[in-house]
């Protein structure tokens, strides 16, 4: 028999949200942890916001609309906020009823300078990276990289410092925003120019051969038995930041989860004797291949080079051993977690303007990747 529409559609609708969630759908896995883990946010919640006044979102919506961002890819709050107008599956996520309205994408800028300045994006990755800790997944060797985050200016918003911003407009008063820009021929450093646009973005470029992009620089630490992300940061993209933002990384992981690790495994971008001699400081072993040969220590009057030089043949030593061959095999897991933020979380290019909104989103995306990991690892 040919079915047929129903012409009049009812008035009220009777049905009950949880059973239109499928028993076996992954978001319920990442939903339970992440209620848990808010749940015990609640004192830091409390301490962001005021006693009195209008009720604003809760902070633990907020945060939990930006996992949907990450975990679903989209491109942006305002997007989000109408997939939340029309989708059972993030209203249920949000515990929020299906008569409710969704909230403005607004209310992300009037919050998010709050969760910058209480932590409470941090509290909530290191709250996952201890349950990770406490359920037995991470290991005692660990691995770093860091990866360039392509800056949301463009490249013709590079302009020499001294430069006056560029008024001029056609004889009817029409200011292009757009206009044409010829950058042949011309030199432009992070010395002389800076972008008008994000100025706290640096022109850089990963390697030789590729093409310099105004960009800031990622970090992540990631333990080595399963590629957990258990640190990360946001810096100036330069020559220097990785090994700086490493030291960084791992004194705030002993800080926080009383986690020092045994041996930290980097690619070839890491070799520099100092660093060498930072890490073992901490009795932590490095494992990096060597980008040069070494030379003799002997032959140099200056103390300083002269251990720095000594570092890197312990370390060239190290390279003939088995642990060091492991290292280096399993540090190629960090590059699952970077493929994985930048394709899935959007963090290729940022979106926002100012490094410690990024870093907010680098958390955040680093935490949804831990908690899509845990559910095959250790079901909650």
């Amino acid at each position: 028999m040919r079915g047929r529409t129903d012409e009049q559609p009812p008035l009220f609708h009777m049905f009950e949200v949880e059973a239109r969630i499928r028993a076996d759908h992954p978001l319920r896995d990442v939903k339970r942890r992440v209620d848990r883990i808010l749940n015990g946010m609640s004192a830091k919640f409390a301490a962001a916001y005021s006693h009195t006044g209008r009720p604003s979102v809760p902070p633990e919506r907020l945060l939990k609309a930006l996992l949907l961002m990450a975990l679903y890819s989209v491109r942006s709050e305002r997007q989000l906020c109408e997939a939340i107008d029309v989708n059972l599956l993030y209203r249920w996520f949000l515990d929020m009823s299906p008569s409710e309205e969704a909230f403005d994408a607004t209310t992300f800028t009037h919050n998010r300078g709050r969760l910058d300045e209480h932590g409470l994006s941090r509290a909530f990755f290191d709250a996952v990276v201890q349950e990770a800790i406490t359920a037995g997944l991470c290991s005692e060797h660990f691995s770093v990289d860091g990866t360039l985050i392509e800056s949301f200016a463009s490249a013709k918003s590079f302009q020499p410092k001294d430069q006056k911003p560029d008024d001029s407009s056609d004889g009817n008063g029409f200011l292009p925003s757009n206009p044409e820009v010829d950058f042949h021929g011309q030199k432009r450093t992070n010395e002389t120019h800076a972008s008008r646009t994000d100025p706290e973005a640096k022109l850089y470029r990963k390697g030789p051969g590729k093409e310099a992009k105004l960009s800031h620089m990622g970090h992540a630490l990631t333990e080595n038995r399963h590629g957990l992300i258990v640190n990360v940061t946001v810096t100036e993209a330069n020559g220097t930041a990785e090994r700086q933002a490493t030291l960084d990384m791992v004194d705030e992981l002993q800080v926080t989860h009383q986690r020092k690790p045994k041996t930290l495994g980097a690619d070839k971008g890491y070799d520099a004797g100092e660093f060498f001699r930072e890490i073992e400081s901490r009795k932590i072993e490095p494992h990096v291949p060597l980008a040069k040969a070494v030379g003799d220590p002997e032959q140099t009057p200056h103390h300083d080079r002269k251990a720095a030089m000594e570092a890197r043949l312990r370390m060239q030593a190290r390279m003939g051993t088995e642990g060091y061959r492991l290292s280096q095999k399993c540090r190629k897991k960090i590059e699952e977690g970077f493929g994985w933020l930048k394709t899935i979380a959007g963090l290729d290019k940022s979106r926002v303007v100012g490094r410690w909104k990024l870093k907010q989103l680098f958390e955040i995306g680093a935490a949804c990747y831990n908690l899509i990991r845990m559910i095959k690892l250790k079901p909650a």
